[in-house]
């Protein structure tokens, strides 16, 4: 009786034994999954259901870890490769406090979770953290860092150069937030005139000034939701002291009115410059960084990550293979370890444009060869070969006899960079290994590459 009752239910209802084989599978749970009862039973889960990104079934952590766990929302791929979302309450099964078991009760949640996507992607908010590419342990420590910030209001300050992604982090904080359903606006301060940005930021009132019409401000427009203020550091100082004063009262004034309106906005800003110097050289308010940066993130540069060249080209490879209708499988070898040699002031937009511009000059081939980047990008890798020809060449004795001979120390960094790039080629760019091999830490290594950057600049 009480097992027809579970099958009846109008829940989700798994059970599995202590070695994670299914045992009972009730109909609201097969309407879930769309699955049938024999698809699962008697299987273990582990051979029937894919759980991304390193995730594991609720109930084999319910087997290893003995705690029961209420309210966690899984997502999951069936047999069929059909993704499932569910909020799961899971306990183990203890006898004579001996496991034997484990159960699950499912409420299925797929169709709300799609619908919410749609209205992010209606609200030009298309990125989440599934859509940052990079192996690197750089990389996935940042985003793991904008993981943690997700359960909070706090502002965020993004640091980053130029194409590195700052936008994208921003979106999926806002995405991965409780805010994900209120409105996501972005606002490079950069990109309009001071007369233009009070008004736009901060809305204006009716008879203001000439043509003025009662207009909300892009504050009140993201009430509730998230404003992205890219390039903070392009504000002018008055313009700083406003925006202070509204993150500090939680409450803005349009321009020409006399009225304060309350306002609920998580501020997400970004700097493509050092915080310190922007702040030295009067670009930045000291007090504003303080308030925007309650939390910092700082979004490496593709030099400092060179392994995550490989992940990005394949993921713009098929992005373009997509948009033109083209059939490209990779990049040659000998292409891909000149593109680790490259410094990339570009960032990760840049070898994107890179990607995009070869595959218009391709045909039929199906690999990316020096042949087709652009122009200036052979010749930069040309120049930079000879120059590490010529250095490694040169016998060091008559290095010493020359009448322009470099300092000791000068000569020994030259050798030092040598070196660290050759470790850098053989590893494929790969940080880690390249340390290893050198007898090196990753952050001294990562130390190196940087002070040969800085020389070089």
């Amino acid at each position: 009786m009480l097992t027809t009752v579970i099958k009846e239910l109008d829940v989700g209802i798994h059970v599995v034994n202590k070695n994670g084989e299914t045992i009972l599978y009730n109909h609201k749970m097969s309407a879930i999954e769309s699955m049938n009862a024999q698809d699962v039973i008697g299987k273990n889960i582990r051979d029937v259901f894919q759980f991304p990104h390193e995730q594991t079934s609720t109930l084999l952590q319910a087997l290893e870890k003995k705690q029961t766990t209420k309210n966690v929302k899984q997502q999951y791929f069936n047999n069929k490769g059909e993704e499932i979302i569910t909020i799961n309450h899971t306990y183990p099964f203890l006898y004579n406090d001996k496991l034997e078991g484990a159960f699950e009760i499912a409420k299925d949640v797929t169709k709300i979770e799609k619908l919410i996507r749609q209205n992010r992607q209606n609200q030009n908010t298309r990125y989440s953290f599934d859509s940052i590419i990079g192996t690197s342990t750089a990389i996935k420590e940042v985003i793991e860092d904008a993981k943690r910030v997700t359960r909070t209001p706090s502002s965020v300050l993004i640091t980053g150069e130029t194409g590195t992604g700052k936008e994208i982090f921003a979106q999926s904080i806002h995405n991965g937030s409780d805010r994900a359903d209120q409105p996501f606006i972005s606002q490079n301060c950069a990109a309009l005139p001071d007369s233009l940005i009070e008004g736009l930021l901060f809305g204006t009132k009716r008879g203001s000034f000439t043509g003025a019409a009662d207009h909300p401000g892009l504050f009140e427009q993201a009430h509730g939701g998230t404003l992205l203020l890219d390039e903070i550091n392009s504000l002018n100082p008055n313009l700083q002291a406003k925006l202070l004063r509204a993150i500090q009262e939680k409450t803005i004034r349009r321009v020409g009115d006399t009225k304060d309106r309350t306002i609920d906005v998580r501020i997400i800003s970004t700097i493509n410059e050092d915080p310190i110097n922007a702040i030295a050289e009067g670009r930045l308010r000291k007090d504003l960084y303080y308030r925007l940066s309650v939390v910092s993130l700082f979004i490496p540069p593709l030099r400092e990550r060179l392994e995550d060249i490989e992940p990005l080209m394949k993921h713009f490879i098929d992005l373009y293979n997509y948009k033109f209708h083209m059939n490209v499988t990779g990049v040659a070898n000998e292409t891909l370890h000149q593109l680790y040699s490259y410094d990339w002031p570009g960032n990760v937009r840049e070898l994107e444009h890179m990607v995009e511009a070869a595959m218009n000059l391709m045909l039929d081939e199906e690999e990316i060869t020096m042949t087709y980047l652009p122009r200036i990008f052979q010749q930069r890798f040309l120049s930079q070969k000879q120059t590490q020809v010529v250095k490694v060449e040169a016998p060091i004795v008559n290095d010493f006899q020359r009448k322009d001979r470099l300092p000791l120390k000068a000569y020994l960094d030259n050798i030092e960079e040598q070196y660290v790039n050759a470790a850098l080629s053989e590893h494929d760019g790969n940080i880690s290994r390249a340390a290893e091999a050198l007898g090196l830490s990753r952050q001294n290594l990562q130390y190196r590459i940087r002070k040969f950057k800085n020389k070089q600049g």
